[in-house]
């Protein structure tokens, strides 16, 4: 680890001594610590070094790094994270590198990727192309657990003595063609997306995906529409898996800046003798305050409240209610029933200035409200996370 600073310490250095004029740097620190009745004490925590500087007159050079520590047990982990080469020419631009990405919905594949991305708009909106590369990222970070395979390997902690098999995320590749209009008439934002990812771990597990979503805003309420059809070969057998989402959010006419969502979430689940089968996302984005469930054979309904009472202190309070699509697809409660039960989260969050933020959460889950696991004892965790930004 103390060379792999080392390095980039130097790396750093002699990039600002190119252009020191229009350099950049940055350091941010941020850390969470909780205590969950299932699992105890967890802490975790990345310390994050940044430097950008400009290319020419119509480029931009970003590189970031982190340091990641975690409990249970404990380990330290260093990874590369957003390094990009960006040009943009008139109405083209052209990202290179270490670079995020995501999808219309936001949890088929969303993270940081390896790879290019290229996009030009034009009068009927913005066309764009990209490729990208996942076997050399951190696992901990971009979360693929598509096969079983990969759910126990990425479970799997660090070991320094077999870094190769313990470190990298799967390797799978990600092709996307999008469009989006960000004003339709003035009217309505759409995005519509073709994504291919592509097995290179053995596995024989590809999958496509159309996806598409409209936000309409008309007065005090944003209305959300998404959905997405997968198109998935596994070992030369094909299925179909489809998710989708309906949600509205209300600016309330009240002193305060608050408001007040409704947000419901649907993925397919396997059915017998069928050609439908589980959602498959690229990457796993944790579902829910609580539970942070893979959406896969699940639909979850979640009702929030956000509401900023003072410059420096906003609240937030929310309630999910989590059904299963089936029996099998996913147990991360139980199997006995559909309904999983209801959950609870409540956090704080207290910015007394720009560079500093102090979060305090706390949650329950409640599964004798479903009948997966009626006889579950309630899980419960309270949180407590700062972050510390250095300009």
């Amino acid at each position: 680890m103390k060379k792999y600073i080392k390095y980039l310490c130097i790396f750093l250095c002699l990039f600002a001594s190119v252009s020191v004029g229009a350099a950049d740097f940055g350091l941010v620190l941020d850390q969470n610590a909780g205590y969950e009745n299932s699992s105890g004490f967890n802490y975790t925590g990345i310390l994050i070094p940044r430097f950008s500087t400009l290319l020419g007159d119509s480029g931009r050079f970003n590189i970031s790094a982190g340091i990641n520590i975690q409990s249970n047990p404990w380990i330290v982990a260093p990874e590369l994270l957003r390094t990009e080469f960006n040009w943009r020419f008139d109405s083209m631009e052209l990202s290179a590198g270490r670079i995020p990405y995501s999808d219309p919905l936001g949890y088929i594949a969303n993270g940081l990727f390896d790879g290019a991305i290229f996009s030009v708009d034009t009068q009927v909106g913005t066309f764009s192309a990209g490729a990208w590369y996942t076997g050399l990222l951190y696992k901990k970070r971009i979360n693929i657990t598509m096969t079983q395979d990969e759910l126990l390997s990425h479970a799997v902690d660090l070991d320094y003595s077999d870094f190769y098999n313990s470190y990298f995320a799967s390797r799978r590749a990600l092709a996307a063609f999008g469009w989006e209009h960000p004003a339709l008439k003035e009217f309505i934002n759409l995005r519509v997306s073709i994504l291919g990812q592509f097995d290179f771990t053995g596995s024989g597990l590809h999958s496509q995906y159309l996806a598409a979503k409209v936000t309409v805003p008309i007065r005090d309420f944003v209305f959300d529409l998404g959905g997405c059809v997968e198109l998935i070969e596994d070992s030369g057998e094909f299925g179909i898996g489809l998710a989708g989402e309906l949600g509205v959010a209300w600016m309330l006419p009240t002193r305060i800046e608050d408001r007040l969502s409704l947000l419901g979430r649907f993925s397919s689940g396997n059915f017998d003798d069928s050609a439908m089968c589980a959602f498959q996302p690229l990457t796993t984005n944790p579902q829910g305050d609580m539970l942070q469930t893979k959406l896969s054979g699940v639909s979850i309904i979640s009702l929030a409240y956000l509401g900023r009472f003072h410059r420096t202190l906003s609240a937030g309070l929310s309630s999910s209610y989590y059904i299963g699509s089936d029996k099998s697809t996913n147990t991360i409660v139980g199997n006995e029933g559909f309904f999983w039960g209801l959950d609870f989260y409540g956090r704080l969050l207290w910015s007394p200035v720009s560079d500093i933020q102090l979060s305090l959460g706390s949650g329950i889950f409640l599964p004798a409200l479903g009948n997966a696991a009626p006889g579950a004892d309630p899980r419960w965790r309270v949180e407590l996370g700062l972050v510390i930004s250095l300009y």
